[in-house]
């Protein structure tokens, strides 16, 4: 102990007080990290199993994949992330699903998670009734190993982690990935979003949820694609008011990125000075823990089957989406709700339909479009009409597409 003090007294003497007190305040911060550790990270998590990564070399070729299949009746393996409540990604995933099944088709679901899982009626929970009743549904599991891919006619990955759990499988199915969104953009520009990346050069047949995708993925990755259409579940929206609506929704994700929280609360705040009057909906997560400076409804996740009484009551939708774009926008206009949407090819290539109004990605420019849209003279006619716009674009046309598309490819050998 006396060592130690002369060798602080030595520091201070020679080089100062200031240089000391840097070099005692580095001590105690090294002392505090070793004392705070109290055993190593056991693995590097990587969300898709390490194990499945770290053998997935993607220079190999799987000719196997590509032999043609003339079944008339087909089995299909979906691999997917545990569904949660209000999951909009799993909703369309069971609902082409859905349309594999009509078509004669079997199709059976494996739950994909990296390390331990709970169990499959606590998923059915968390589920609760916001997905289609399918077969599939009936006898889900949780994806251990692929000994149950033999008798696999086709292969859908539905994420990127999922894809290497295809990837290495020894079945001879046939490759498909379904893909939603660039999943790359979920992260920061580095480790993760190169692994999610890597998918993408994985030889997959890439069926993607509009052109937007279709094209990145052909043009930057060489990938094989197509698309299908975005849709609204007619059964579910439905324009029932017709009166002056003094309500706003905003669809508020703030743990999701992409849907650009921040601006969006910005607009917003600049929404509210102009226009006090107007309710203001946040749906999509609790957001009781932020400070949000203007009166709104905290409405967190809603069941499916309430979100059409809630658009019936919005004068317009701000839905901000900086990838791929939502399925809310449609959903919204079959409600006769005008979506406010920010402008970009990853909004437009999905959809030109005239009613959206796209914004630029400034909150003040959002607030102005905002104000433009409830202030129309015309909002009630207008309103109407925008309902018409999406009567024709239910989901039967794209799952009529999409079974078209894994039906002739599964008859490709390319």
């Amino acid at each position: 102990m006396i060592k130690k003090w002369n060798l602080w007294f030595s520091v201070l003497r020679q080089y100062g007080f200031l240089e000391f007190m840097i070099m005692g305040l580095q001590f105690i911060q090294k002392h505090n990290r070793s004392r705070g550790r109290a055993k190593p990270i056991d693995q590097i998590r990587t969300k898709a199993r390490y194990e499945d990564i770290i053998i997935t070399e993607l220079t190999i070729q799987h000719p196997k994949w590509h032999k043609p299949r003339v079944n008339e009746n087909m089995k299909f393996a979906w691999l997917m992330p545990s569904p949660g409540k209000g999951s909009g990604g799993h909703l369309n995933i069971f609902r082409f699903i859905q349309f594999l099944e009509e078509a004669g088709h079997e199709c059976v679901i494996y739950l994909y998670v990296d390390g331990k899982h709970g169990t499959i009626d606590a998923v059915r929970t968390i589920m609760g009734n916001s997905y289609p009743n399918i077969k599939a549904a009936e006898s889900m599991k949780w994806f251990e190993n692929d000994q149950d891919l033999d008798n696999i006619d086709g292969i859908f990955a539905t994420s990127w982690e999922t894809a290497y759990a295809s990837y290495i499988s020894k079945s001879s199915a046939k490759r498909f990935y379904f893909v939603q969104d660039f999943e790359p953009y979920f992260y920061p520009v580095g480790g993760m979003y190169a692994l999610a990346e890597n998918t993408y050069k994985m030889g997959f047949y890439g069926i993607t949820a509009g052109n937007w995708l279709k094209k990145k993925l052909s043009s930057g990755y060489g990938m094989r694609t197509d698309s299908f259409d975005f849709g609204s579940d007619e059964d579910i929206y439905q324009y029932t008011n017709k009166k002056v609506r003094k309500e706003i929704f905003y669809y508020a994700r703030p743990y999701t990125a992409r849907r650009g929280f921040e601006v969006g609360i910005l607009a917003l705040d600049i929404f509210h000075k102009k226009h006090p009057d107007y309710i203001i909906n946040l749906v999509g997560w609790d957001v009781s823990e932020y400070k949000i400076p203007f009166p709104y409804k905290n409405l967190k996740i809603l069941e499916i089957n309430q979100l059409s009484d809630l658009y019936n009551r919005c004068a317009a939708g701000l839905v901000l989406s900086y990838t791929n774009m939502s399925l809310l926008p449609l959903e919204l206009l079959r409600c006769g709700t005008i979506p406010i949407v920010n402008e970009g090819d990853n909004n437009r290539l999905v959809s030109n339909n005239p009613y959206i109004a796209y914004s630029q990605n400034d909150p003040h420019s959002i607030a102005e479009k905002l104000s433009e849209v409830i202030t129309r003279r015309d909002k009630l006619t207008y309103a109407q009409k925008a309902s018409e716009s999406v009567k024709k674009l239910g989901w039967g046309i794209s799952g009529s597409k999409f079974v078209d598309i894994v039906e002739r490819e599964m008859k490709n050998n390319e």
